[in-house]
């Protein structure tokens, strides 16, 4: 069984050798696989499949087991505040303003057709009020659920609310309200800041979170407002907003020069800095199997096995031209001058029309000379003179 495991993953690595190389690796597994695999007195075929592994960065961790989640999930369907409820049932209200309390319900959502908030407002007495908002912007599910949160606040603010108790299903929203979570991301700061903001003005404002299941008029709204927002009934109050709740953050890019290309790439290489996009950063990680890094010179692998120095756009314009109409230059089309520049030893992205549009620049230049060249040589091998015996 072992060793079919072992063929199994040594399968996986070559079929998938360059998610396997750019990429660290967990294996789940039951068997001890990492402690087969370092074994100096290996078989000789389990010897050969551990050296092909060992160039990949792999980690064998032990399969999760089903009853931790199981305890997980049931901790979530008992949240602390029910037991509480259980046990200060039995005791008055500290202060007869609690008696005029307000309860909001309020849930977001973002979908690919739009999002929508949906809130539902009861009053110490019993009557609700419902609203749905539409947003006319994109936004992420989370920053639906701060909006539909700043919305409450700013409702039952007007309806001249003192005390509140906010009850959401978001666990990020109530996490960061009470700072048990950590805000990383500026939107959702500000988004925090201007709750906190709104939150003063209430002479008691509290969050509390709660289960899907206890909130779903809200959420309801929330969805009917992001796809069905015309065919909302009567006694739901409509609102749209056009932008965003926080201010919008203006940045002026400043650009001191042209960066060069093979940035990204030695950071890689030489400190594992990605940058933040995914998409960018996956790219990096393919593109860095075919370089290395030696001091600070960054060199391309060829197909032969020989590495080329890699030069930047000022150094490439200079090597074309130095390698097309240099002293010993060739004078040759585009395809034999990207030839004799990898022969030197050079390489950059996009060689082939960075030459031909130097070549061509040079052409356009000369063409008077290039004119005159032609003119010689049509006199000097015309009949009358006839051509010379001995020799060019």
């Amino acid at each position: 069984m072992l060793k079919k495991l072992v063929l199994a993953l040594v399968y996986a690595a070559r079929r998938l050798k360059r998610y396997f190389h750019g990429h660290p690796i967990n294996v789940l597994t039951d068997y001890k696989l990492k402690n087969v695999l370092s074994k100096p007195e290996l078989s000789r075929r389990l010897a050969k499949w551990a050296i092909e592994l060992g160039e990949h960065s792999i980690e064998y961790k032990p399969r999760p087991a089903t009853k931790g989640q199981v305890l997980a999930d049931f901790d979530m369907e008992v949240p602390t505040g029910k037991v509480q409820e259980r046990l200060f049932e039995q005791q008055p209200p500290t202060t007869s303003d609690e008696s005029q309390q307000w309860t909001l319900f309020m849930d977001g959502a973002s979908r690919r057709e739009g999002s929508g908030a949906g809130l539902k407002l009861i009053n110490p007495y019993g009557q609700e009020f419902t609203y749905a908002i539409k947003l006319n912007f994109k936004s992420t599910n989370n920053e639906a659920e701060y909006e539909a949160f700043l919305a409450g606040l700013r409702i039952a603010r007007k309806l001249g609310v003192k005390f509140l108790e906010a009850r959401v299903n978001s666990m990020l929203i109530a996490g960061k309200v009470s700072g048990t979570y950590e805000v990383k991301n500026v939107v959702m700061a500000s988004y925090l800041s201007q709750a906190k903001d709104l939150m003063q003005q209430f002479t008691s404002c509290k969050v509390v979170h709660i289960k899907r299941s206890e909130n779903r008029p809200a959420d309801a709204l929330s969805k009917l407002a992001s796809t069905s927002f015309e065919h909302m009934g009567r006694d739901v109050r409509n609102e749209v907003l056009d932008r965003p709740s926080i201010p919008q953050h203006h940045v002026m890019v400043i650009q001191t020069g042209t960066v060069s290309w093979m940035k990204p790439l030695v950071e890689y290489l030489s400190s594992g800095t990605l940058p933040d996009d995914k998409v960018e950063a996956r790219k990096i990680r393919h593109k860095a199997l075919w370089y290395q890094l030696h001091g600070d010179i960054l060199f391309r692998k060829s197909f032969l096995g020989l590495l080329l120095r890699c030069v930047d756009a000022v150094d490439a314009n200079y090597v074309i031209r130095v390698i097309h109409e240099g002293i010993c230059g060739l004078h040759a089309g585009p395809r034999m001058v990207v030839a004799k520049i990898m022969n030197t030893g050079y390489y950059w992205p996009g060689m082939h029309m960075d030459a031909l549009k130097e070549i061509r620049n040079f052409m356009l230049a000369n063409d008077t000379h290039y004119g005159r060249c032609d003119l010689r040589m049509t006199e000097s091998q015309s009949p009358q003179h006839g051509p010379s015996k001995s020799g060019p």
